[in-house]
């Protein structure tokens, strides 16, 4: 096909058409790499020139919003251009090389419960995103699910626009919404009568999941007429059932019934269990579009068993016969709690070593630590050296935390972890003498040099622990939240913000081992952590690193941020 678009876009292919134009595939004839694009062709579907010029100033304001979706995700495709030519209006987008999940299911059959669970938990991320900004996708389906060569799901062609293409003008000469954008099938009770929600996505997404597992389209599935519940559970007898809960809530005929947002849905595929406590408010039809405040986890000990309260305790004076329940109660209650304890203490891993380090007044401590692999060179296993210092344990936890590395060797070999030294125990002396102290005269300082207590700061260690503790846990923003702004805003690490993060983090790396945490530097603004660290890829691979830390004090929330990290 030869035809040349806007005087630059050479048409080679039509990749699809439909009641709103045509998609091709072409070349940008005015870049050095005449890179591929999509040009999706669009036209009004009212040919009157008010209809038009509305149409037009609507377009752009759509086209605003598609880049700036394209710019802040790696699973959108990014928009490069948009022009209106002989009455027809044209959107310029990122090719990204793939099929579709229909196309998938049409070559390789039926996915099990795991391979959907992984696209759900790619994919709900990038909704959570796309409904932050305001936007209702509204047209949620397998044709627009796109999996790119790396096996990463791509949310293609919204409905915004389309919908601005379907703005007719009345008699009256109103402007007006004609039509209904979603695909019927996969459309919520409300969207289809026009009061699209942000849980009409989580609706639309769980019957694309439902699809792939039964490869029933929804019209092929009936519902039980006294509930409006679809029933697809006999088509897929395999899948737990704890996910096809999940699924069932996602598809809820009434939008309050589903997840109130896709956090909740992804939180719920992760713990394999449904929050019950939140719900949707029904007379809101569009829920608060900033992203939730995340807040970091108490920086506390994990193994802390909580008492009951005193009201229970209080209560069992009131009869002979009450106290005597509730005392019982109380016993089983921590019996009960000793051993769930004490599972928990025998399944902790092994500890982190955490070496602080005391700094010389003749040299930098930055010079005579060990030296560092760089996340860009190539990582090599390295015997972990212990200094003759004094090594403080921090509670277990499960850690993992770092840059990632730029390559991955081919050959890597496990490090020994070096498990911490106990301090011997001191014998106990029977009937102690008693420590006779002489009081001293204390000086008192004038009235207005009253020292300010010291502000307590939690460990700098325990906090690059705490950080690959919730990778590891795949509370994957509420780490992204322990890095500073400035660090965030990296571009060379994070071109895409949160989302470059999460496509290595969640997309490549299955968990992390900290074989040993130093602090090399540490006071009241700044502090250096050396940590040495064991990655687990998703490919089998084992790759070992050094990364050195940088935290800086946040004092407004009294917490430690990661400045910089290489």
């Amino acid at each position: 096909m030869q035809m040349l678009l806007n005087n630059r876009y050479q048409i080679i292919r039509t990749l699809g058409s439909g009641g709103f134009g045509e998609t091709f595939l072409a070349e940008d004839t005015q870049m050095p790499s005449r890179r591929l694009c999509v040009i999706k062709q669009l036209r009004p579907i009212q040919d009157n020139q008010q209809v038009y010029q509305l149409v037009r100033e609507r377009f752009g304001r759509e086209a605003a919003i598609l880049e700036e979706l394209g710019d802040g995700s790696c699973q959108i495709p990014s928009l490069y251009a948009y022009f209106n030519e002989h009455g027809q209006f044209y959107l310029v987008q990122e090719y990204i090389e793939g099929k579709t999940l229909t196309q998938m299911l049409q070559e390789k059959g039926l996915m099990d419960e795991n391979s959907v669970k992984e696209i759900l938990i790619s994919i709900l991320p990038v909704l959570e995103y796309v409904h932050s900004k305001g936007i209702v996708h509204r047209d949620i389906k397998p044709e627009n699910i796109l999996i790119d060569i790396n096996g990463q799901p791509i949310l293609i062609d919204f409905g915004a626009v389309k919908e601005t293409l379907g703005t007719i003008m009345t008699p009256s000469g109103n402007a007006t919404k004609s039509i209904v954008i979603g695909t019927p099938g996969f459309m919520a009770t409300e969207q289809s009568v026009g009061r699209p929600m942000f849980v009409s996505d989580i609706y639309s997404l769980g019957l694309t999941a439902i699809y792939l597992l039964t490869g029933k389209m929804p019209q092929e599935l009936t519902t039980d007429p006294a509930s409006g519940k679809v029933l697809w559970r006999q088509y897929a007898p395999n899948i737990q059932d704890n996910f096809a809960d999940i699924l069932d809530k996602a598809i809820g005929f009434n939008a309050r019934d589903r997840f109130v947002n896709a956090d909740a849905m992804i939180e719920a595929i992760q713990s394999g269990a449904i929050d019950t406590t939140s719900q949707i408010n029904p007379s809101t039809e569009f829920p608060d579009t900033l992203p939730p405040a995340v807040t970091l986890p108490p920086q506390t000990h994990l193994n802390t068993v909580s008492i009951a309260p005193p009201s229970l305790v209080a209560s069992s004076n009131q009869g002979n016969g009450k106290g005597i329940l509730l005392g019982s109660l109380i016993v089983g209650s921590l019996i009960g709690t000793s051993i769930i304890v004490g599972l928990v203490l025998n399944r902790q891993p092994k500890q982190t070593q955490i070496i602080t380090q005391q700094p010389q007044a003749t040299t930098s401590p930055l010079t005579n630590s060990e030296n560092i692999t760089q996340p860009q060179a190539t990582p090599t296993v390295k015997p972990t050296v212990t200094p003759n210092v004094t090594p403080t344990v921090q509670p277990n936890t499960q850690p993992n935390f770092s840059l990632p590395p730029a390559t991955e060797p081919s050959n890597l070999n496990n490090s020994q972890v070096q498990e911490p030294l106990t301090p011997p125990q001191k014998p106990q002396i029977a009937n102690p003498a008693p420590n006779l102290e002489i009081p001293q005269q204390t000086q008192l300082s004038p009235p207005g040099d009253i020292a300010k207590p010291p502000i307590e700061q939690p460990s700098p260690a325990q906090t690059v622990e705490n950080y690959y503790l919730n990778i590891n846990q795949g509370q994957y923003k509420t780490a992204w939240n322990q890095l500073s702004q400035q660090f965030k805003d990296n571009k060379r690490l994070h071109p895409k913000g949160y989302f470059s993060y999460l496509s290595w983090w969640r997309g490549k790396v299955e968990s992390v081992n900290i074989e040993q945490i130093k602090i090399l530097e540490a006071n009241i603004d700044t502090a250096v952590v050396d940590t040495s660290l064991n990655y687990l890829m998703k490919n089998g691979r084992i790759i070992p690193n050094s990364v050195r830390f940088t935290l800086s004090w946040d004092a407004q929330n009294r917490r430690w941020v990661v400045k910089d990290a290489n």
